[in-house]
């Protein structure tokens, strides 16, 4: 009997990410960083908890995961190789781009899949007891206009619709992103043709013509990175099951700041006076938090973050080299190296608490949150006294000028200011009136 575990998985960390925008604009999402290391290192060490051995990744063209994990120097337990796709065509175009490597058997995953050890045991657990060469992992949802959506027979998979509307939807279970697939697979992706949605379609050919494709369906933690704000939940999970409380010999916290809860405090970190930090809570190493700044619950810090004095920062993450002066920050993203001007204040709620919602490639899209406040762009620069109503994206190399206030998406790359009149003139020539002031001296005697 053939091993259960597949000892190979293929990457997929190469896609534009274009409803990712302005995250990561020029590098793969799976890239983000979390606790201190990219997405797609998580990953990779959860393949490594799974039995999995050796990694084929599939990058962009200009090889950043190759760049960005050996500018981390990670050492991670697992063998690496690399694949290039040239232009992002899809998942299909992507798994013949590693053909020549593959196994037998393995598993497909996407770069930012840092709980495959919960789901690809499953998988190869029902492999073994039903003699599928495909199974999948799927998961209940109330949104299928999101995802591909499994036609089921029982634990069968019997087709796959992509992104249907409510009433056409087949099941209510959507694939999830982890596969387990034979090497054959890759004979069926030619014959759909050459499309974004190739891998899909074979994967529909495939259930529906040799109906041996099995789905697990589970509600173990799982994150599907479609948009920026998805990466609060995937700072919760990792958070919940990673984070540990820990303070480095060379930080430095004053006595009068006050630290409470699961807090992680890198190498030279910098706490000033009467600082309070509520964790769960990540700072990385050299960050700075100024003196009566707030840093509370499920905010993370990469290296380099400076929250300036009386800033209060809640549920936010900063990537690295990001800062703030004064002002609130509540559900907000900064990407590497924003910098946002004293008096900021990124709105993270509507009036009336109802659902935040963004434009994403030109389309109002529910974010599913009632809290969400701005999304920020790398190098983008706030001035002061800017303020930016819930659910707004600015983009990477912006500039948004002192006392904006920033109802709408800014592209990267451009300026967003207010013109404003200042209007100085001689002051007016006041005639001083007896009446008034002897009715003041009158009230005055008489109180």
């Amino acid at each position: 009997m053939a091993d259960p575990i597949p000892k190979q998985a293929v990457v997929l960390a190469a896609g534009e990410s274009s409803r990712f925008w302005p995250l990561c604009e020029g590098k793969h999402k799976s890239l983000f960083a979390l606790l201190g290391r990219p997405l797609i290192a998580w990953t990779l060490e959860a393949l490594a908890r799974a039995g999995v051995e050796r990694a084929v990744i599939v990058q962009g063209p200009h090889r950043p995961v190759e760049r960005a994990l050996r500018g981390y120097e990670l050492e991670l337990p697992i063998a690496l190789s690399y694949v290039v796709q040239p232009e992002p065509r899809g998942m299909g175009d992507a798994l013949l781009r590693a053909q020549a490597l593959l196994d037998e058997r393995f598993f497909v995953v996407h770069g930012h899949s840092f709980t495959a050890d919960r789901w690809l045991p499953l998988l190869a657990r029902k492999a073994e007891e039903t003699g599928a060469e495909i199974v999948l992992a799927g998961k209940r949802t109330q949104e299928p206009w999101k995802y591909g959506v499994l036609a089921l027979e029982g634990d069968r998979a019997r087709g796959i619709v992509e992104k249907p509307a409510p009433k056409e939807a087949p099941s209510d279970v959507r694939a999830l992103g982890f596969y387990l697939l034979p090497r054959g697979f890759c004979d069926v992706l030619p014959e759909v043709g050459e499309d974004h949605y190739s891998f899909e379609a074979a994967l529909d050919r495939w259930m529906r013509e040799r109906g041996e494709a099995r789905v697990v369906v589970g509600e173990h933690p799982s994150v599907s990175l479609k948009y920026p704000w998805d990466l609060f939940d995937a700072v919760c999970v990792l958070f919940d099951e990673r984070l540990e409380s820990y303070r480095a010999p060379t930080a430095q916290v004053h006595p009068t700041a006050v630290i409470e809860g699961n807090v992680y405090l890198g190498e030279d970190v910098r706490v000033y006076e009467y600082a309070v930090l509520k964790g769960p809570l990540y700072v990385g190493e050299g960050c700075v938090i100024g003196t009566h700044a707030i840093v509370r619950e499920y905010c993370d810090l990469e290296p380099g973050v400076t929250v300036g004095a009386h800033a209060e920062v809640a549920r936010c993450l900063f990537q690295r080299g990001a800062s703030t002066h004064s002002g609130y920050f509540g559900d907000s993203i900064f990407d590497e190296g924003a910098r946002a001007g004293a008096g900021t204040v990124t709105a993270n709620v509507k009036v009336h608490r109802d659902e935040v919602k963004a434009v994403v490639k030109g389309e109002r899209v529910p974010t599913g949150r009632r809290s969400l406040g701005t999304i920020v762009g790398a190098e983008t620069q706030l001035g002061i006294g800017v303020l930016t109503m819930p659910g707004v994206l600015i983009g990477a190399r912006a500039f948004v000028g002192p006392g904006t206030v920033v109802g709408e998406n800014v592209p990267s790359g451009t300026r967003c200011y207010v013109r404003q009149e200042t209007v100085i003139r001689p002051p007016r020539k006041r005639t001083p009136s007896t009446d008034v002031r002897s009715s003041v001296d009158r009230g005055s005697s008489e109180g």
